[in-house]
């Protein structure tokens, strides 16, 4: 009885196992399916240097299977051979921003005749903050008055995130930002306590990289201190004025003088000389003197009448001699008699 119960058992087994393989076979004889990618890390936030470890799987398809990895259209080898429906891994090291992606796989088997491509992948690239620069529009401040901080870094991946602070108290919450925008934060100066010192720090979602900024300080301005422009254009003025003073003078307000002069003196007539003359008892009279000008000399038409005793006759002659053009040149007086009337 108990051989009679075991053999049914048997065969109802074998038939089981049968199916199995059937089935096994039939799964292993279907089309290749489309490869399921992606990396074994929870983000796809990468680092320099970081190692990242892809993974592509098959799920359909006769065995053995050939997966190929690529970052573009860039094969990187080697090809992986998997004989079991395990996952292909590929290793890889994020050395520069060029190595973010976009990776893809493909798989290809020894019976169907074309290749199946998986979807794309992109990491991001996860840059530390570079030091910020605090900076303002300026640096002396009056009491009461509004002033603007601003904060960026030039490097880091987005979002960054700023605190301003004033010695160790901070100032602002959390502000984020993205690319290389700036936060900014404006401050009233109500009294000297509030001339600084003031920082900001910036930090993004790579742990252990805050980065702090300067110290920043206003200085008061005095209320009725002078104004340095001003007073610089002033004194260049002043300077500008002197030196235009001193060429003008000889070039123009001495000769204006000088002409003023010798016009007053040639434009007086009839006044007669006390002087004698070279030689011996004659006297000269000067009158009626007309005062002429031409372009390279002076001169006047001077009538002269000179009176001159005969020593002969014990008589008195009166002679009267005119001259004309009286020609002064270089401080020497020259004169050309004209007639002189017996």
């Amino acid at each position: 009885m108990l051989k009679l119960m075991i053999i049914p058992f048997f065969i109802l087994s074998c038939f089981q196992a049968t199916q199995e393989s059937q089935k096994s076979n039939e799964k292993d004889s279907e089309q290749l399916s489309n490869p399921e990618f992606g990396s074994l890390q929870k983000s796809l936030e990468v680092q320099i240097g970081q190692n990242v470890t892809l993974s592509c799987q098959s799920t359909n398809g006769s065995l053995p299977i050939n997966y190929t990895f690529f970052r573009g259209n860039q094969n990187l080898w080697p090809i992986i051979t998997k004989e079991d429906r395990n996952p292909a891994l590929f290793n890889l090291t994020v050395s520069s921003a060029s190595d973010l992606g976009e990776y893809k796989c493909k798989v290809v088997n020894g019976i169907s005749n074309s290749s199946k491509y998986s979807k794309s992948l992109n990491f991001t690239l996860l840059d530390p903050v570079s030091k910020p620069v605090l900076s303002t529009t300026t640096s002396q401040v009056r009491i009461g008055q509004n002033v603007t901080l601003s904060c960026h870094s030039e490097n880091g991946s987005s979002p960054i995130n700023y605190i301003f602070f004033k010695g160790r108290k901070t100032m602002s919450s959390r502000i984020p930002m993205q690319g290389k925008a700036a936060a900014v934060l404006n401050v009233i100066i109500n009294s000297p306590s509030d001339l600084g010192d003031y920082k900001c720090k910036a930090e993004n979602n790579i742990p252990n990289t805050t980065k702090y900024s300067n110290s920043l300080n206003f200085t008061l301005a005095e209320e009725d201190g002078p104004s340095y422009p001003l007073l610089i254009f002033l004194v260049l003025l002043f300077l500008l004025v002197v030196i235009a003073t001193v060429l003008l003078v000889p070039f123009l307000i001495l000769p204006w003088c000088k002409a003023r002069k010798l016009k007053s003196a040639g434009s007086s007539t009839s006044f007669v000389s006390t002087d004698k003359a070279t030689g011996p008892k004659n006297y000269v009279t000067y009158t009626e003197i007309e005062y002429a000008k031409s372009e390279e000399v002076e001169y006047a038409n001077i009538p002269i009448r000179k009176e001159e005793k005969d020593r002969k006759v014990n008589m008195r002659a009166d002679t009267t001699v005119f001259y004309s053009e009286v020609i002064i040149r270089d401080g020497t007086q020259q004169a050309e008699p004209l007639h002189s009337p017996e």
